[in-house]
């Protein structure tokens, strides 16, 4: 049976309020536009001191639309696996594009929420614990996009072009049919602005690459 979003929640509190010293991995996937980064952010709310997120936009930025799986299985998802806590890690476009920062989980984190499309990726589902797909309708993702679109977040050549390759990218994995929870990306509970370190700069998704 799939879950709903009140039960994920759940899922997340029981795992917290255990002894386990295990760190809870839970992938969020879904179509760009469907509301993984929102859920992601809900999720976090709720246990902020404990709960880190990992965008896969990260990942991607100046390396490959979905060729960077094995960066988060070696470089994130091993080290939490062996609770080799704290992680700070700069992806290969971070240092070739002097990008400061790095991708940081911190030493008191109990519960890691990777996000984005292909979060939930075959190659990597061994090592998570929860495997969460967003689902919106058409209608709403390309609602979405048009706003992205508006704010100059992404252009319309990158949206076709990443629609194109999210297509085929689905149709090979079918990320789904792997689901744990099924969650309504339009859950009214989701509605937040997106604000603060969980949104990309303008632009930023613009720095997204193919695979060479």
């Amino acid at each position: 049976m799939i879950g709903s979003l009140d039960r994920l929640v759940e899922r997340i509190d029981e795992h917290l309020a255990s002894t386990s010293r295990h760190i809870l991995v839970v992938g969020v996937d879904g179509s760009s536009a469907s509301g993984k980064t929102s859920v992601a952010r809900y999720l976090r709310s709720a246990h902020p001191e404990v709960t880190a997120v990992v965008h896969t936009d990260d990942l991607a930025w100046h390396h490959s639309f979905f060729g960077w799986h094995e960066l988060l299985r070696t470089e994130i998802l091993v080290p939490v696996a062996k609770g080799a806590l704290p992680v700070e890690y700069r992806p290969p476009g971070w240092v070739r594009q002097q990008r400061c920062g790095a991708i940081r989980i911190g030493d008191s984190t109990r519960c890691l929420i990777v996000e984005g499309v292909g979060a939930a990726h075959r190659s990597v589902a061994e090592w998570l614990d929860v495997n969460v797909w967003v689902q919106a309708s058409a209608d709403v993702r390309a609602y979405r996009q048009e706003q992205r679109l508006r704010a100059g977040i992404d252009s319309l050549d990158f949206m076709d072009d990443w629609n194109a390759h999210e297509r085929l990218f689905h149709q090979r994995d079918l990320p789904w049919t792997r689901a744990d929870f099924m969650i309504d990306g339009n859950d009214a509970r989701l509605r937040e602005p997106a604000t603060g370190p969980d949104r990309m700069d303008a632009g930023g998704r613009e720095r997204l690459v193919h695979s060479s």
